[in-house]
């Protein structure tokens, strides 16, 4: 579901359940990779980072595409966090986001790159971690939660 903003440009709210959604998770020295088999390489250039591969949802809970995030900490630019959403039907966005959560509650970033629908468009993102209600049996559950604003370019 998109929505039209008053300045022209649009706003579409992305969901990811967890644990659900998570297809793959890689990081250095984890005890229960994800899927069991997976290895991930014993290098120390990736020591500190992390990353994930999920199915993400529209507002309707319909799996509608595939989102990664990669997460590098200790660094000589300091944490980096950068999805890659990708909507067979429409194209693909890459995302950087500020490692800092806003009041505690989300972080924001910015579209760095698009392709097909996406490719001339600017704007920005919010992830938010909502936990879920029973998120005392399980610290883990709940949904990652990602609302891109964005406009044509030409539209600054």
């Amino acid at each position: 579901m998109i929505t039209v903003m008053p300045n022209g440009g649009n706003a579409e709210t992305f969901h990811i359940n967890l644990p659900f959604d998570r297809i793959m998770t890689g990081a250095p020295g984890q005890r229960e990779p994800m899927p069991a088999a997976l290895e991930w390489p014993d290098d120390e250039r990736l020591y500190g980072m992390r990353a994930e591969l999920f199915k993400i949802r529209n507002n309707n809970d319909v799996v509608i595409g595939l989102a990664s995030r990669i997460e590098a900490a200790e660094n000589a630019s300091g944490e980096i966090i950068e999805w890659v959403l990708h909507l067979p039907a429409r194209g693909s966005v890459y995302l950087s986001m500020r490692p800092d959560a806003v009041d505690g509650q989300y972080r924001v970033g910015e579209l760095r790159a698009g392709t097909r629908e996406f490719q001339e468009m600017n704007g920005r993102v919010t992830e938010r971690w909502i936990a879920a209600a029973s998120a005392a049996d399980d610290l883990h559950a709940g949904r990652i939660e990602l609302v891109t604003v964005f406009k044509a370019a030409e539209d600054r």
